[in-house]
């Protein structure tokens, strides 16, 4: 006698996280989810991330957290990569979701930005990379500028109950109303 298969609401979701431009704050509060990580580990498969250490991003992703906002043309790569791999996208954090910090780079420009990194700032052999560091976009845009973004959740970063908050309500099947629990900045 064999074993039947688990039917495909039986399986567990396929979960990935990116990090684009901003400063991996969005990821420290996943990681601050602590023990109820281990309850979520039943329920999904996390298969691509900082954390784990796959390099290239998967087909067929249940749901992406995108932290961070879109500044370079490898960071618009990834957003796209996602995008066409992933059921579901969430904007992770005020900079995927609204630009923040990275964003304030936009009145000043390019140029003015790498001068003033490269050039301006005292060290001893100056010059302007041109290889490994990824080309900068013109502006800084939030994630949904640049792909289809199925959530948003706000907060810099968000809390750790915030996070899980969202997940627990979409692995259970419903749309989360994060209005009753962040909002930008918090």
């Amino acid at each position: 006698m064999t074993k039947a298969k688990a039917s495909t609401t039986d399986a567990k979701k396929r979960v990935a996280t990116i990090w684009l431009d901003g400063c991996s704050g969005c990821h420290m509060s996943f990681i601050d989810i602590d023990e109820r990580l281990l309850a979520l580990g039943s329920q999904i498969d996390l298969v691509y991330g900082p954390l784990v250490d796959y390099k290239e991003f998967p087909e067929n992703v249940d749901l992406t957290l995108v932290e961070g906002s879109v500044s370079s043309e490898e960071d618009l790569h990834k957003a796209k990569v996602v995008r066409a791999n992933s059921k579901v996208v969430v904007s992770l954090g005020d900079c995927a979701v609204t630009g923040n910090v990275p964003s304030m780079r936009n009145p000043f420009g390019v140029h003015a930005v790498m001068n003033r990194a490269y050039l301006e700032s005292g060290l001893v052999h100056p010059a302007v990379p041109s290889e490994i560091v990824p080309k900068l976009l013109p502006v800084v845009t939030p994630v949904h500028a640049n792909i289809k973004v199925d959530f948003f959740i706000p907060g810099c970063p968000p809390s750790a109950d915030t996070i899980y908050f969202f997940l627990s309500e979409v692995l259970a099947g419903r749309t989360p109303d994060m209005n009753a629990i962040t909002r930008f900045g918090k």
